[in-house]
């Protein structure tokens, strides 16, 4: 019964969803793209140079992300990415974060934030 509720308790902390946080409470971390692919189920994830952590778009084929059209105008460009601080059992350290903003020469690439 104990162990029941264990898995039960880890299930929920591990599929919840990811919050969306309000903008101005995003970590911001500003970086140069070196690859941008896709995992996942639909997933956009951008990598930046010098970093082992990834971030990833949730879903970001079906939100009309463009694999293409990103790769050409962002990789070997600085980008400006806002994501909230959060952590899962799923991603103990932390080395895929969920994408709320991207940025590149002021023009806003993805957000869903308001």
């Amino acid at each position: 019964m104990i162990i029941g509720l264990l898995f039960l308790g880890f299930g929920v902390l591990a599929f919840r969803p990811v919050p969306i946080p309000e903008e101005k409470d995003c970590l911001i971390l500003k970086g140069t793209v070196s690859e941008i692919y896709e995992a996942g189920t639909k997933d956009v994830v951008v990598k930046l140079n010098g970093l082992d952590t990834e971030f990833y778009v949730n879903r970001g084929l079906e939100r009309g992300l463009d694999l293409e059209k990103m790769r050409a105008e962002l990789t070997n460009k600085e980008v400006r990415i806002k994501y909230p601080d959060y952590w899962t059992p799923l991603n103990p350290t932390n080395s895929m974060r969920h994408v709320s903003k991207i940025e590149s020469d002021g023009k806003v690439i993805f957000t869903e934030l308001d």
